[in-house]
């Protein structure tokens, strides 16, 4: 098990922390947790405010992945909490033979991820996923977990590892120090279980995950 950043090349956009955090009500935050339209596609204050596919987001990324685990035309991954499966897909470009599998509670994502991929992806929950023991070689839940209350996420914790043969990676909301908490809480819409990344290493310790892990740090430029 590793801390490490596999979203490093992730391009980097500036987050209107303090404005967005102004404006956010209870009520936006129920609307972006039915994770439809208004969450992908609607305004800003519910969600991405527009949830689209571009090669720059994903490509330097998905080559990360491959590289740091070796990947090949063999192997078999399941990305849990898969959106519209944009990653999937670049992962398919990369390497066609590549068996993938994606999950999302969100009927509307799915709906709206490339035809190409759709046939790979279906609506389940982390916390209880519909696959056989070792199923995966690699198995990625990114700011997918913390969706769920904290029993449901040391739960989910268990199925990542239960179904990977491998390997795992996930990331999710959390804070080192007194200024990441006060702009996570500003900028957070969904997230149910958030804490000190200290924390969350104890829940990871107290679930058996065993995988690799990162943070979303909620930064003004990230």
């Amino acid at each position: 098990m590793g801390e490490i950043n596999l979203l490093d090349r992730y391009p980097r956009s500036v987050r209107p922390i303090d404005e967005r955090g102004s404006c956010i009500t209870e009520d936006h935050r129920r609307v972006a947790r039915r994770f439809g339209k208004e969450y992908f596609d609607g305004e800003r204050l519910t969600g991405y405010g527009g949830y689209s596919y571009h090669p720059r987001f994903w490509r330097d990324t998905v080559k990360r992945f491959v590289e740091f685990y070796g990947l090949t035309e063999e192997s078999k991954i399941l990305d849990v909490g898969c959106a519209k499966g944009y990653m999937l897909y670049e992962f398919k470009q990369l390497l066609p033979g590549l068996s993938i599998t994606g999950i999302d509670i969100s009927e509307y994502s799915i709906a709206k991820s490339p035809e190409a991929i759709r046939p790979y992806l279906q609506i389940a929950n982390a916390k209880e996923l519909p696959f056989a023991d070792d199923e995966f070689d690699l198995v990625i839940s990114i700011n997918t977990i913390h969706n769920l209350e904290l029993d449901e996420c040391k739960q989910a914790l268990k199925e990542v590892k239960r179904v990977s043969k491998n390997h795992t990676f996930v990331t999710v909301d959390a804070w080192r120090n007194d200024m990441e908490r006060e702009r996570l809480l500003k900028w957070n819409l969904t997230a149910l279980t958030y804490m000190h990344a200290a924390d969350w290493e104890l829940v990871l310790e107290e679930t058996g995950y065993s995988g690799d892990y990162y943070w979303f740090i909620a930064d003004t430029a990230a």
